[in-house]
């Protein structure tokens, strides 16, 4: 079937595309040590036009992933560091009576920004963590009556704790459900540490970190994900993991409809990554654990992790029924 071929196609990415990608994940490589499959993973959900949660223990290298991708894309970006005090108008903006002209006048909070890093966002409480919601999906605010754009591109990368740690407010399903992807870093290996160790440290490496993409490079390799072909034996294999997860007795609940766009726009990024203009079932299995875990919870109380789940999901859907 044409589902299970591997055959090599042209690239739908342009060279000079193509090279300055190769340039970024390298680049990043170089100051995240040890982390490429996170580096390309947190690629591809930005080319994916998705927004990022990095969830780690402190010290594991999540602000400095966040800060590097705002580098390395280019990106105007802003730092929101959350706190159990931080309200709603210290990320969106308020309005401030001007003595001068007698008047309201509207001050834009940092979310006014191309990518924005909420730092520790579970760190805040659920009233400024929804302050996010609007942003996220809309991509644009609304304060005092009145609707702002935010500009564009608009991502939002957050880092989080683990919620065993004091100070945590678990995010809801609802601003879970906004993140693309949820990603975590785990300790690095040997080699890497020692390399940190011998004065690989990232901020050191960062301050050597240039632009890789120009933002034009971005919005064209943003179109071509969705240019990226799925054959209809792909969307069958698609449906079939989604029907699982809403169905079998161990899961609470299933994927929603956004779930399943959010799983498809990218899978597409990363067959882009790999160089090739359609998805493959590998693709949508190696996007499926970001995608998928933080959007799934066991039934009857049980403890699992959405890891186990989605592992079970692999397990028990095939690729050709």
């Amino acid at each position: 079937m044409p589902l299970l071929k591997k055959a090599v196609s042209r690239s739908s990415v342009r060279p000079a595309d193509q090279s300055a990608l190769d340039n970024c994940l390298n680049a990043l490589a170089n100051v995240v040590l040890g982390k490429e499959p996170q580096i390309k993973m947190a690629l591809c959900c930005l080319l994916a036009r998705g927004h990022l949660l990095i969830e780690d223990l402190p010290g594991m290298g999540k602000t400095t992933l966040s800060h590097a991708l705002g580098k390395a894309l280019g990106l105007e970006h802003q730092r929101i560091q959350f706190t159990s005090d931080l309200l709603p108008s210290d990320v969106l903006g308020a309005s401030i009576f001007d003595k001068q002209t007698a008047s309201f006048k509207f001050v834009h909070g940092p979310i006014f920004t191309q990518l924005l890093l909420a730092d520790e966002i579970n760190r805040t409480t659920p009233k400024t963590q929804s302050a996010l919601l609007e942003a996220m999906e809309e991509r644009q605010v609304t304060v005092d009556g009145e609707t702002r754009a935010l500009p564009v591109p608009f991502f939002v990368i957050a880092t989080q704790n683990p919620q065993s740690q004091s100070g945590t407010y678990a995010l809801p399903e609802s601003q879970l459900d906004r993140f693309l992807m949820r990603i975590e870093l785990g300790y690095p290996d040997s080699s890497a540490e020692r390399k940190m160790l011998r004065g690989g440290d990232g901020r050191s490496l960062m301050e050597h970190l240039n632009r890789c993409i120009e933002l034009d490079s971005l919005f064209a390799l943003q179109d071509q994900v969705s240019q990226v072909s799925v054959s209809d034996a792909l969307l069958d294999y698609l449906q079939r993991l989604i029907d699982y997860s809403r169905t079998a007795a161990d899961f609470a609940y299933g994927l929603s409809p956004r779930g399943s766009l959010a799983l498809l726009q990218a899978a597409r990024a990363w067959a882009l990554l790999e160089r090739r203009n359609h998805v493959i079932p590998e693709d949508l299995q190696a996007v499926l654990p970001a995608v998928a875990a933080h959007r799934l919870a066991p039934s009857g109380g049980v403890y699992t992790s959405g890891q186990s789940l989605v592992a079970q999901m692999l397990e028990s859907v095939h690729v050709v029924q």
